[in-house]
């Protein structure tokens, strides 16, 4: 599988969110129904058990699974979609990196003005938006899953300060980092 820096359980997350931004990242293979699909396919959700994860189409298919009628992830649906996939994955790769327009470009070798306007085109939203968004689910992840606190989840994820942290955490997720994980230890009981 490519190196995506996502564990098992945030891949799970996303399928479970149906989370288009992630598309073409990475296939969700069902081991019972050998088909598979895209992160954002609206079918009913297997069991946690039965899935397994691929970085490509190529992979996935040599593994013996068909695709999903129904999302159809074989499909590229625009020119661009290539070139969307290896900017996504360049973030995914690099989000704990101070990054900047000119880096994700140079990246793929187009300028900064058609970096933007062609991905805000394909994902509904810029390069920055999407690096926001990556940075706190890995946070969100982070905030159930360990007891480091708010300050060093900030920049674990890579974001420059604690004031802009708080501020996109709480624009994406509705609620604070701190509100956040007392959610998750009222549902689970570890008060």
């Amino acid at each position: 599988m490519a190196n995506l820096n996502l564990t098992f359980d945030e891949m799970w997350d996303i399928i479970i969110a149906c989370d288009r931004a992630y598309d073409g990242l990475f296939f969700t293979a069902v081991k019972t129904t050998k088909i598979y699909c895209r992160p954002s396919c609206r079918s009913r959700k297997p069991k946690k058990v039965n899935v397994e994860f691929y970085g490509d189409l190529q992979e996935v298919e040599n593994a013996g699974y068909r695709a999903c009628k129904r999302c159809q992830p074989e499909v590229g649906h625009s020119p661009q979609v290539e070139l969307v996939k290896r900017i996504t994955a360049f973030i995914v790769q690099h989000y704990k990196e101070k990054l900047v327009l000119q880096d994700m470009a140079d990246h793929v070798g187009i300028s900064p003005f058609y970096l933007e306007r062609m991905f805000k085109q394909e994902t509904s939203q810029t390069p920055r938006e999407y690096l926001e968004k990556i940075r706190v689910d890995k946070a969100a992840h982070l905030l159930k899953n360990t007891e480091l606190t708010n300050l060093e989840i900030c920049y674990e994820v890579g974001f420059q300060s604690p004031s802009n942290f708080y501020k996109v955490f709480r624009r994406l997720k509705k609620c604070s980092p701190g509100e956040y994980r007392s959610e998750k230890e009222q549902l689970y009981g570890l008060d």
